[in-house]
């Protein structure tokens, strides 16, 4: 679990902080959110036949924040339904280039995941394979890069803040995959290490047992400190 804070725990349910750099599943022969955590859950649990995890939602790898999980595989189904029909709150933060008008809005686009490319692009409604992607924003102060910003996510498109924000002209700091310019966090050799200035804040979501709305908040890397 090493760098890896969690923040809250209740029956089935874990929301741990995810670092920047970090992909949230991978392959079984490398590093990965979820082999970390299920090897702490073998290892808090040795006398277990099987540790089961179900990852329902994901964060990009250089993205930090909170992320839920569920060790049962009832609460697992119930999770998986409250993202499907948008019932969890997800909010982000985001520092992105230049200054972002008007302070707060909504950005309505359609997106599509580019075939064989881990990237998705904007085009239009009548495109095959687009989906709707919508997202409501406030900007929160402004920083000497440009404008910092709380997300609150409708839909859940693959790279939907960095490509929203992006085509605006208004890049994730970081994010040179989406053109950006200005560099953000430590500057590993290694690309696949490197953050970018975007952060799943909270979640709240209905707890899969009880009933009650639950509201977890991660804090963010020290890297944002940079963004002040």
């Amino acid at each position: 679990m090493s760098e890896i804070e969690l923040l809250y725990e209740s029956g089935a349910c874990l929301v741990v902080r995810k670092p920047a750099g970090l992909a949230t599943q991978a392959p079984a022969q490398f590093d990965s959110l979820e082999k970390r955590l299920r090897a702490w859950l073998a290892q808090r649990e040795p006398r277990a036949e099987y540790v089961y995890l179900a990852v329902p939602h994901r964060l990009d790898r250089p993205v930090s924040g909170a992320m839920l999980f569920a060790t049962r595989r009832r609460a697992a189904f119930k999770i998986s339904r409250q993202f499907e029909r948008r019932e969890i709150k997800k909010i982000y933060w985001a520092c992105v280039e230049g200054r972002v008008e008007p302070s707060e809005g909504t950005w309505t686009d359609h997106l599509r995941k580019i075939y064989g490319h881990p990237r998705a692009e904007l085009v239009d409604p009548e495109a095959a394979g687009a989906q709707l992607a919508v997202l409501r924003y406030r900007t929160l102060g402004m920083t000497r890069w440009g404008s910092w910003l709380e997300i609150e996510l409708e839909t859940g498109r693959t790279h939907q803040i960095r490509v929203q924000a992006a085509s605006r002209g208004h890049a994730v700091l970081g994010d040179a995959f989406y053109g950006g310019s200005v560099l953000f966090g430590p500057q590993h050799d290694d690309e696949r290490l490197r953050a970018i200035a975007l952060h799943g804040r909270s979640l709240e979501f209905t707890h899969p047992h009880t009933g009650q709305r639950v509201t977890v908040t991660a804090e963010p890397d020290q890297a944002w400190d940079s963004c002040q």
